[in-house]
């Protein structure tokens, strides 16, 4: 009985995380529409692109988590919720807790990633992502970063 209760409250943390990613994602999207400012300088200009890069990015996240609670809410409602994808032993109450909508125990999930391979491989570029916001970071400015016409 215990697991069953552990699944009910799970489902409901899952329910909750749902709602608040699809705001997320919904809101997301709408602010990403570009307004057109068209007054910006150059600078200003170059932030706001990466800006929207590493939202982009985030959004990117934000969507495959979406799709993986969605995916175990679907789970719970099939009775499959809380078993193994690879393995179909039972994963421990302490790791879902820990990751909700996690597909696979432990044990499989490090062969897995041993491996290098995922059936939930992130298509977002994390590398990317850490450029942008690295050219963002204050820094001092060389002659040669300053481009005069």
């Amino acid at each position: 009985m215990a697991r069953t209760e552990a699944l009910l409250r799970l489902h409901e943390r899952l329910i909750a995380r749902r709602d608040l990613l699809r705001k997320k994602v919904n809101d997301d999207s709408i602010s990403s529409i570009d307004t057109g400012s068209g007054g910006t300088d150059v600078g200003d200009a170059a932030s706001e692109g990466s800006s929207r890069e590493l939202n982009s990015q985030l959004m990117a996240l934000e969507s495959r988590e979406l799709a993986q609670v969605e995916r175990s809410i679907q789970m719970i409602r099939e009775g499959r919720y809380g078993m193994c994808e690879m393995c179909e032993s039972s994963i421990p109450i302490a790791r879902m807790k820990a990751l909700p909508y996690t597909q696979l125990c432990v044990e499989c999930q490090r062969l897995q990633e041993e491996s290098g391979r995922s059936s939930f491989d992130l298509d977002a570029d994390w590398e990317s992502a850490f450029e942008h916001e690295g050219r963002m970071s204050d820094r001092e400015l060389n002659l040669k970063d300053i481009q005069i016409d």
